[in-house]
């Protein structure tokens, strides 16, 4: 795989990451629920932020970025079932961690500390949202 191919598929794991995420906020509450709330709420923020870099990044690399899917499949989560909420969201989470890891291997030279930052930022979110810590990929 090479950089740019692994640009690539890190910003669709985004755009996923972004649409199922909204997706999960909007069947929790500030009040039902403050700390779910307040995880999702962030971690949309920060996945929106990494989408709008890694956009750059492919358009640096000479690329044209991958465009958002029209739509997603999205769980079957329940308004207000916290456990079902959250249980999604550290499976999206997950999923963008093991994507990051193929971007750390694939990222060269001064990139590599950008790619590192992101994966490790998403195993902070894993860790908020219940998950273990689990071994990185390759290892």
């Amino acid at each position: 795989m090479t950089y740019l191919d692994a640009l690539q598929t890190t910003l669709a794991a985004e755009h996923a990451a972004l649409f199922v995420g909204g997706y999960l906020g909007a069947q929790t509450s500030a009040s039902a629920d403050p700390t779910l709330y307040e995880a999702l709420r962030t971690s949309y923020d920060v996945h929106r932020a990494r989408r709008d870099e890694l956009t750059r990044f492919v358009l640096a690399e000479g690329g044209e970025p991958v465009a958002a899917a029209a739509s997603y499949d999205l769980p079957g989560v329940v308004t207000g079932d916290s456990a079902a909420i959250r249980g999604e969201a550290l499976r999206v989470e997950r999923a963008c961690g093991t994507t990051y890891g193929y971007l750390v291997a694939s990222t060269p030279g001064e990139q590599r500390s950008w790619a590192v930052g992101a994966l490790l930022d998403s195993a902070r979110r894993e860790l908020a949202l219940g998950g273990s810590p689990r071994p990185s990929p390759g290892r």
